[in-house]
């Protein structure tokens, strides 16, 4: 009789250790292109899906970045370009750039989705895979998504790793180009010799 009640007290035990441990698991950061249709929200229906270029804010406390910008192609804008800044999934900002100062590389012609296969998520695993980056330990990362006049649809990812005898300090390790239809590799443009 103890032990039937000392079985389920700890099967119940368990689950409530685990039911708590899902509540207040951090929620996963949305990739880009989840971020698309959230941002469609907050331009005007001329815009929406007329995405010109994404890029991230260097990530803070691990490699997947939370912060992230949508700019979109829009022909109302002065510089025709409305900007929505995320935080965390959030939409924290909404923005009609008004001078060159503002990150924004001019106007272009929206990116075509469906030509768009290789997702943040990807493109971060298929440069954090590069050999040369085994033996550093990558400590942050930022991703630009672009369409450029040579390669194409192209990610560009840039990595930050642990400095040798200062793990609390890092720097930046170089950037890796890669194809968002194929994910193929571009270029690669890697400095691990900066983390002595």
């Amino acid at each position: 009789m103890i032990s039937a009640f000392c079985s389920r007290f700890h099967w119940t035990a368990v689950l409530l250790f685990t039911l708590a441990g899902l509540a207040v698991a951090p929620a996963r950061e949305l990739t880009a292109f989840e971020l698309i249709p959230e941002a469609n929200r907050y331009v005007g229906e001329h815009a929406r899906d007329k995405v010109v270029r994404m890029y991230s804010e260097k990530s803070i406390g691990g490699l997947v970045p939370s912060v992230w910008q949508v700019v979109y192609y829009d022909s109302t804008a002065t510089l025709k370009a409305t900007r929505v800044k995320f935080g965390g999934g959030k939409m924290l900002e909404v923005k009609r750039p008004m001078n060159l100062l503002e990150p924004f590389t001019g106007p272009a012609s929206p990116m075509d989705r469906d030509k768009l296969q290789i997702d943040s998520d990807k493109a971060l695993r298929l440069a954090m895979d590069e050999p040369l980056l085994k033996h550093v330990t990558l400590k942050a990362s930022a991703l630009e998504l672009k369409s450029t006049a040579t390669d194409g649809l192209v990610w560009v990812v840039e990595l930050w790793a642990a400095k040798a005898g200062h793990p609390d300090l890092n720097t930046s390790v170089g950037k890796v180009r890669i194809s968002a239809t194929s994910g193929k590799i571009i270029q690669r443009d890697l400095h691990i010799e900066r983390v002595n």
